[in-house]
């Protein structure tokens, strides 16, 4: 039982300079389904210099479970979130940013799976809106992850549920000091490996994630490479401490290589960076990848990203820049084949594929292997070798509500094709096919009023792309048979119209 009068959990909000956007936050914490006596929130704000203080304290005034901290300004989150800890008085800590929201029964839903679990972290799902979610880890729920079993290494920001007892024990803070990047990777790896319990809960959408469309967050301004770098070193120390040279280091190494290094180096995202800064960056993730990695973490990636590590450790970055213009006219095609309604039910066959420039993705027989075609000279083909990654490849159904951003997988069934191309006939592409079927009186637990849109992903040889499929399903009610539109038929009808409009 929770002591009478400490709070269930304690939300820690950092907040500088965010006036009118902070709105979001607050009106979700007051739509909590967690009575206003079970919770409280902590603002801490950081010296902000607009009405942000002013605005928190009318707040405050109005509502005795929310409190305000006023500090000088520190120009980080970290300190803010620390002090926030010591503030706080909830069992648990949720650490959340000003610009971001929670859905109305978040906190209940996460204390709740925390008591029933003697959980030390819980892992709400998140919904992004302009930034990037873990997708994987949200495919269902986990009441015992761990490093080893859950894929936890994919989500390491610090918006999650923290008993406050295990913070405390183990000392489990933000690193203060200057503008310290990734400073949740500090707390959060260490927390995953010295966590007696970790669950994840997947099954209702916690945690919206947001990029202000200002583009203000504190975090979103160029990083330094050199200062950048020094910190993924430390967040590489603590996964060294914590484990043995071996496939477990490799494959929580590859986080990094993957999303700190490779991210920064492929497609649109490449082709924006200056060019002075570009070479910056690619000269410290060169460094890193020859000091840190052992040959297996790159050798366990797919084969796109093991062409950008290959060519990043030979600072390669010419080529570098070539292959992301290849890559950037990559997206992923979808097609409804076909669907068959029965009620409440939906089934539907979706075919996709990836394509460059219109023409699919192709592979090239070598010397009994599949060798993915890249428009770059002397990448050794055993980089590029897909033979065991094409039987990974696989093709999911997203169900994506309109209003809120909640996704869902949906169970599919699904196969993959190959077709030999006509005019080379050592060159293959692949065709994936997936069928599911839609319950909309089940679908999200039962709560499925509004829009659903559904979206392919296609997740091969080291790209997850997303192709719109042009249906939109309209739940005037949670469990309500649904009303189906095609968008696409509308849209041709629209264009079709304007144009005889035009010629008129």
């Amino acid at each position: 039982m929770v002591e009478v009068g400490i709070p269930k959990v304690s939300v820690v909000v950092p907040a500088y300079n965010c006036g009118s956007h902070i709105e979001k936050l607050v009106a979700s914490l007051l739509r909590q389904s967690l009575p206003a006596g079970e919770f409280e929130a902590v603002f801490v704000d950081d010296g902000s210099t607009d009405d942000t203080g002013e605005r928190l304290d009318r707040l405050a005034a109005k509502h005795p479970h929310i409190r305000v901290v006023h500090i000088e300004n520190s120009g980080w989150p970290s300190r803010p979130r620390n002090l926030g800890i010591e503030h706080a008085r909830g069992e648990y800590i949720f650490f959340a940013d000003d610009d971001d929201w929670f859905a109305d029964q978040a906190l209940e839903r996460l204390y709740d799976c925390a008591k029933a679990n003697d959980a030390d972290v819980v892992v709400g799902k998140m919904a992004g809106h302009g930034r990037s979610v873990p997708r994987e880890l949200f495919r269902k729920n986990r009441f015992n992850a761990t490093l080893e079993n859950a894929p936890l290494i994919d989500s390491l920001t610090c918006h999650k549920l923290f008993r406050r007892s295990f913070l405390n024990e183990h000392g489990l803070r933000f690193p203060e000091g200057g503008k310290r990047r990734l400073e949740d990777h500090a707390v959060v790896v260490r927390a995953y490996f010295l966590s007696r319990r970790t669950c994840v809960l997947s099954d209702y959408t916690c945690y919206h994630h947001a990029q202000r469309a200002d583009a203000r967050n504190v975090t979103a301004a160029r990083l330094d490479p050199s200062s950048y770098f020094a910190a993924v070193r430390d967040a590489l120390d603590i996964v060294d401490a914590y484990t043995e040279p071996g496939p477990l280091r490799d494959r929580l190494h590859r986080r990094w290589l993957r999303n700190e290094m490779i991210s920064r180096l492929r497609g649109k995202r490449l082709l924006k960076a200056p060019e002075d800064w570009l070479e910056q960056l690619a000269l410290e993730i060169q460094k890193v990848i020859q000091d840190r990695f052992a040959p297996d973490v790159a050798a366990g990636l797919p084969p796109l990203q093991r062409a950008v590590a290959y060519l990043a450790e030979r600072g390669r970055v010419t080529d570098l820049r070539r292959l992301a213009r290849w890559e950037a006219g990559i997206v992923a095609h979808g097609t409804v084949e076909g669907f068959e309604r029965s009620g409440n039910s939906v089934k539907i066959t979706v075919a996709a594929d990836l394509r460059s420039a219109s023409r699919p993705i192709s592979y090239r027989a070598d010397d009994g292997r599949d060798v993915l075609v890249v428009p770059i000279d002397e990448i050794a083909p055993e980089v590029l070798d897909c033979t065991a990654g094409l039987g990974k490849s696989r093709l999911d159904v997203v169900a994506r509500r309109r209003e809120t951003g909640d996704e869902i997988f949906l169970p599919v069934t699904f196969k993959t094709e190959r077709v030999t191309d006509p005019t080379e006939a050592d060159t293959v592409h692949v065709v994936h096919r997936a069928t599911t079927t839609i319950d909309f009186s089940a679908l999200n637990n039962g709560r499925t009023r509004g829009s659903w849109l559904l979206k392919a992903r296609v997740t091969s040889s080291g790209w997850t792309e997303d192709a719109p499929l042009p249906l939109l399903f309209i739940c005037p009610a949670d469990g309500a048979e649904p009303r189906i539109r095609n968008e696409r038929m509308i849209w041709n009808r629209l264009r079709s119209a304007v144009g005889r409009r035009i010629r008129r």
